[in-house]
């Protein structure tokens, strides 16, 4: 069979996996299988496939990531999203649309220590969708806000997403890291800008500042007694309500972020730690604050608390490493078959500049984040793209930002959207509705995507002062 039937074999057989609804590591897996013995003999494939899972993921550098996922998990478990939320409103509870600019704000908070969009998409979804709702903000806007928010766990560091793009590339971990924090933050400024905008008509002022006792009621509650994740039942008109006293405000959640986020950054950039021990000892400080939250209510739940930490996270982590070992298989293949120097000899082909040419290949990742999960693209897409634009010159660095960007848009997108979903699951809405509200946000996303892509210094100025 000739090398441009497989490919072409290879890519329909991948698509009907993805609708049948196979794993995606599985239906990545048996792609490339069924791939290269289309172009190979059986002995070269089940060589292959003997080897590949085993040099994929013996790479000492990859065991950050289970510590980044673990680190997170522990930082859920311990309340640490829902204090920073209730402060973050505390703030911004005056101003038009201040809910939503919270949930923005704590989402950028709480991704400063989870590492994970969807883990601050699911926790996000349980603390502000409600509220939002009831303030009177319309479900479509709730949703897709929290959806876009939770990707900014995508980008600002600890990000498991550009970890995972240095260890593909061999880009340094720390100048990734460091790069990931201002496109965070402009991500964070712009989608306030649009709710502050979005929300001036509404009228939700009153509702918000009404909800806010409430909240303060419920995680300001004494450490440990696990009021810090009940919802509290009392009207506007009860006791208590409308006390919104500074000093009642959970300040320990703020003060265990920064601490999370110095141990991760401060220890990389003052030379303490490697990235791999940063992320080891984050985890473990994390673990702490777990336990610390919940001394008060007994050994026995201390420990469902902390297994239940340990539980997710070995089936977080399974499932990358299941898709990085499916990635691995298909994207042998491609090598194979010679796809990456196709592309290339098409590409440098056309009449076009280098900077068109890059343009074009990133521009390909939407409809591979609409229907592949984001870490799939991560490891097909990159080993592809990345020494194309290692030969025309382009930063690395840069290179990862603006990938991890387009495939946040792919997190909320159709049909695989899988933020949409989480929040549509997990506050109990209708998936529709997070869909319908999401594209004003990709707009803005897309435009800041040019804005980067246009001012490279935008993402490598923190890079180069971290460096020097």
């Amino acid at each position: 069979m000739s090398t441009e039937l497989a490919v072409i074999v290879v890519i329909m057989m991948l698509i009907v996996l993805l609708a049948s609804r196979m794993p995606v590591w599985l239906a990545l897996g048996a792609s490339g299988i069924v791939g290269m013995l289309l172009l190979r003999d059986v002995d070269f494939v089940t060589a292959s496939i003997a080897s590949v899972p085993f040099e994929q993921t013996s790479t000492f550098s990859l065991t950050i990531i289970p510590m980044f996922i673990l680190m997170g998990i522990f930082a859920v478990k311990a309340n640490i999203a829902e204090q920073v939320f209730t402060i973050a409103r505390s703030v911004f509870h005056r101003v038009p649309g201040g809910l939503g600019i919270s949930t923005v704000v704590a989402c950028a908070g709480f991704a400063a220590v989870s590492g994970s969009s969807i883990g601050t998409a699911a926790t996000m979804s349980k603390l502000a969708v409600g509220e939002m709702r009831k303030a009177g903000y319309p479900t479509s806007l709730a949703g897709a806000l929290v959806a876009m928010a939770g990707t900014l766990g995508a980008m600002i560091p600890p990000s498991v997403f550009l970890v995972l793009y240095a260890i593909l590339t061999g880009e340094s971990i720390a100048a990734m890291l460091a790069a990931g924090i201002i496109p965070g933050l402009l991500s964070t400024v712009a989608y306030s800008i649009y709710i502050l905008v979005r929300t001036r008509r509404l009228a939700t002022a009153p509702a918000e500042e009404r909800g806010l006792a409430e909240t303060l009621d419920a995680v300001a509650a004494p450490e440990g007694t696990g009021a810090a994740t009940a919802t509290s039942t009392r009207g506007p008109g009860s006791p208590g309500a409308g006390d919104a006293r500074p000093g009642r405000l959970p300040y320990r959640g703020l003060v265990r972020l920064a601490i999370l986020f110095a141990i991760i950054m401060g220890g990389i950039y003052t030379g303490l730690f490697t990235p791999t021990e940063s992320a080891a000892i984050g985890a473990l400080a994390a673990a702490v604050m777990l336990l610390w939250e919940f001394r008060r209510a007994g050994s026995r739940q201390m420990m469902t608390q902390f297994v239940d930490a340990l539980k997710e996270t070995a089936q977080t982590t399974s499932m990358v490493f299941a898709i990085i070992v499916g990635s691995a298989v298909l994207s042998l293949f491609f090598v194979v078959a010679r796809v990456p120097n196709m592309l290339t000899d098409s590409l440098t082909a056309l009449d076009i500049p280098d900077w068109a040419v890059l343009a074009l290949l990133l521009a390909l990742l939407i409809p591979l984040g609409m229907m592949l999960e984001s870490i799939s693209i991560m490891v097909i897409a990159v080993p592809l793209i990345y020494p194309i634009a290692n030969d025309f010159g382009f930063d690395g660095i840069w290179l990862g930002i603006l990938v991890v960007k387009l495939i946040e848009i792919g997190m909320v997108t159709p049909p695989v959207g899988i933020n949409c979903f989480v929040v549509a699951g997990t506050a109990k809405v209708r998936a529709s509705d997070v869909f319908r509200g999401v594209w004003p946000f990709v707009a803005i996303e897309a435009v800041l995507i040019v804005v980067l892509f246009l001012l490279p210094d935008i993402v490598l100025w923190l890079p180069s002062l971290a460096a020097s």
